[in-house]
């Protein structure tokens, strides 16, 4: 039997505030348990819910070298959905409103968490062939293992795989001041290991050090590659091209089903979606102040508020698209021009435009089962998980063709009449607009292409199952 640990930042249900979470919560109970021992290893933050801190068990504790600091190490324990994941505690460190919070701190709170990992291994008895490590935050975990490997027989052998969910993300500090915080020897800060434009380089030394590395879509691993997705390490990216693969994520098909969703108002499926799903469209129509009309074609928005997601396009030709025949209805927080931008658009077109500036699972739930359309228009996306969920619910994904958004949404071709979404390739705001134009005339005097397009969308698998057989093939040929 393989024994895999994952070591990552958050996972759900424990801690959440990206997709990162979705993935390391999800993905491990899709593993075949007869051929493989999967367990996730995670910070115990003290902003965890009441009700996770209470199910968790004290298994053990140590104490750490961190260079010239020593330091508690906790180890607690909990079983959920069959996986066992350990806790890592220390109050010093992981204590504060939110997982995250000032870079200079987060280098020390992610160097800690990545060296105690490690110590933790023999202490709790489970020696891992495989250590996958998430994003930046676990990115010394091959460089500590590279350290320990010299002096320690337990650590030899084991293998890592490093994946990228963003590259823009990379925990970057001060080399002098991550020498002092890990302690490791001056041969690692050299420009071919764990430097990178005279700064200490988490993400880099995962990178450099790891057996394999993979990022979350095909495409996205094609284009970081290049000088523009590349964020300054498309050089490495390339060196180390014949250890890097794309596996697509998956959502999770039991807590996303529009047949068994209890958030929604009318659940239904792709045998009856004709009629049932425009029920909830009505009903948030009521409830977001919208016209009702169940004709009307009713764009939706789940998503940061950030440039990386393509809002500076839509603030360009936002006064254009409201005087088109649709609704639109915005979920999500980010920066402060697009909350406010979508805020005045709610003021300026009351009834067709529905702005709300918060995040809630629930009103996420109910967008993607009553709108018609899904607006994504990102100028990068390693991956992306709102497509999957609207294609999952049988709402048209508007995309532009980038990383996953590319490999998971096929555009819609009237004469062969395939496709699953409607696509752009430039980042242009006009191009977009005529995209969006585009799938209303098929909305609005197509309707039986249309009721294709949700049909084809709806029938497609990007559950989890196909994604870990993918991991599986990895960790067998490691």
């Amino acid at each position: 039997m393989k024994k895999i640990l994952f070591a990552a930042s958050e996972a759900v249900p424990f801690i959440k505030t990206g997709g990162l979470a979705d993935v390391v919560g999800s993905l491990p109970k899709y593993f075949d348990k007869e051929k493989y021992d999967v367990r996730v290893m995670l910070p115990k933050y003290m902003c965890m819910k009441e009700v996770w801190k209470d199910k968790l068990e004290y298994n053990t504790h140590f104490y750490m070298d961190l260079n010239w600091r020593k330091q508690y190490v906790g180890i607690l324990e909990t079983e959920y959905d069959g996986i066992k994941f350990y806790f890592i505690d220390n109050e010093y460190y992981f204590n504060g409103f939110a997982p995250y919070g000032e870079m200079y701190a987060d280098i020390e709170k992610f160097a800690f968490f990545s060296k105690a990992v490690l110590c933790a291994l023999p202490v709790i008895d489970f020696r891992p062939d495989i250590i996958h490590c998430h994003d930046w935050q676990t990115g010394l975990v091959p460089v500590f293992l590279d350290n320990f490997r010299f002096g320690n027989e337990y650590y030899r052998g084991i293998k890592t795989i490093m994946t990228i969910h963003n590259l823009k993300f990379q925990g970057t500090w001060d080399t002098q001041k991550v020498r002092d915080i890990t302690g490791l020897p001056q041969y690692y800060f050299a420009p071919d290991k764990l430097e990178a434009y005279r700064d200490a380089n988490f993400l880099k030394g995962g990178i450099v050090y790891a057996d394999r590395i993979t990022t979350v879509s095909d495409s996205y691993a094609e284009e970081i590659k290049t000088p523009f997705y590349g964020e300054r390490l498309d050089g490495l990216m390339n060196a180390r091209s014949n250890c890097l693969s794309g596996i697509v994520n998956g959502i999770d098909y039991e807590d996303f089903n529009p047949a068994t969703d209890k958030y929604i108002t009318k659940n239904y499926d792709v045998s009856n979606f004709r009629k049932e799903k425009i029920k909830n469209k009505i009903d948030l129509q009521k409830e977001l102040n919208l016209e009702q009309n169940q004709k009307t074609m009713l764009i939706g928005i789940v998503s940061r508020l950030t440039d990386q997601k393509g809002f500076d396009l839509v603030a360009y030709v936002m006064d254009e698209l409201c005087q088109d025949d649709i609704q639109l209805v915005v979920l999500g927080t980010g920066e402060g021009q697009y909350e406010n931008m979508f805020r005045h658009f709610a003021w300026k077109y009351p009834g067709k435009v529905s702005a709300n500036i918060y995040y809630s699972e629930e009103m996420s739930h109910k967008i993607y089962a009553s709108c018609d359309a899904f607006l994504m228009p990102s100028l990068f996306e390693p991956c992306g998980l709102s497509q999957l969920m609207s294609l999952r619910y049988g709402t048209v994904p508007i995309v532009r063709e980038t990383g996953g958004l590319k490999d998971t949404v096929e555009a819609y071709n009237e004469f062969e009449k395939t496709g699953t979404g409607f696509s752009f390739a430039n980042y242009n705001a006009h191009e977009m607009l005529g995209t969006v134009r585009y799938a209303q005339r098929i909305y609005y005097d197509k309707k039986r292409d249309w009721n294709k397009i949700v049909e084809r969308g709806m029938s497609q698998d990007f559950s989890w199952t196909n994604s870990a057989k993918q991991y599986e093939e990895l960790y067998d040929n490691m």
